[in-house]
């Protein structure tokens, strides 16, 4: 996680499972840091807007202020004959106000992996398989880091740490979600019922896949007398 303010890094917009705009400013700050990020800074969504962000929903940044990138002006986003950039609906009351957050990492302590499984799993059978191999389920945060710094590629959907299901794209192609490169967002699916790969995060230095268990649950055990 970014420990100070700098340009080097990604910003990813952030909402959780609840939906759009329902994060006040201290939740936001919040969700960012579970996220493995800190709410970005003017300077931060600036360059990204420079970058070709463009983003139809406002959000917190790091002063308490409510802005959000506009590079294609259009009706649903301001209306279409007002100039691009980045707009600003100024300090808003950081307790009753409700946005979504724009969130900024720059550091990926490690890396994140797209996890081959023999069969699509259910969110705790994610947890546990990037358990598994010594690893865990990677934040939305470390996702955007690995695609922005690792020029992670991956057309398959996976679960990420907060239970949405999403996939990195370096080079668009039509069956991957578009012409834009960046990090497709599938939503929240129900993570019990609806199964999908995942990616892990392995931290650098991490811990090695533990050793299979001979008297772990499913396996025969010799009964001593």
């Amino acid at each position: 996680m970014p420990s100070s303010p700098s340009l080097l890094g990604v910003i990813f917009p952030y909402h959780p499972r609840l939906g759009r705009y329902s994060l006040n400013f201290h939740e936001a700050q919040k969700a960012c840091l579970e996220q493995d990020g800190i709410l970005a800074s003017y300077d931060q969504l600036h360059e990204a807007w420079l970058d070709g962000l463009d983003w139809c929903n406002a959000g917190w940044l790091e002063d308490g202020s409510v802005q959000y990138p506009i590079s294609k002006a259009r009706d649903e986003c301001g209306r279409k004959d007002t100039p691009v950039g980045v707009r600003n609906y100024g300090y808003r009351h950081k307790d009753r106000e409700r946005y979504d957050a724009f969130c900024f990492t720059s550091n990926l302590n490690g890396k994140v992996f797209f996890l081959k499984t023999y069969r699509k799993l259910s969110f705790p059978e994610a947890v546990l398989a990037c358990k598994r191999n010594g690893a865990m389920v990677a934040k939305v945060g470390q996702l955007y880091a690995a695609w922005k710094i690792q020029l992670l590629d991956k057309c398959e959907a996976g679960w990420v740490g907060d239970g949405s299901v999403r996939y990195p794209i370096v080079n668009p192609r039509s069956r991957c979600g578009g012409r834009e490169p960046g990090v497709r967002n599938l939503g929240f699916p129900d993570k019990k019922y609806k199964l999908f790969g995942v990616y892990c995060f392995k931290e650098a230095g991490g811990e090695k896949p533990p050793k299979k268990d001979k008297d772990a649950p499913g396996r025969w055990k010799a009964f001593h007398v």
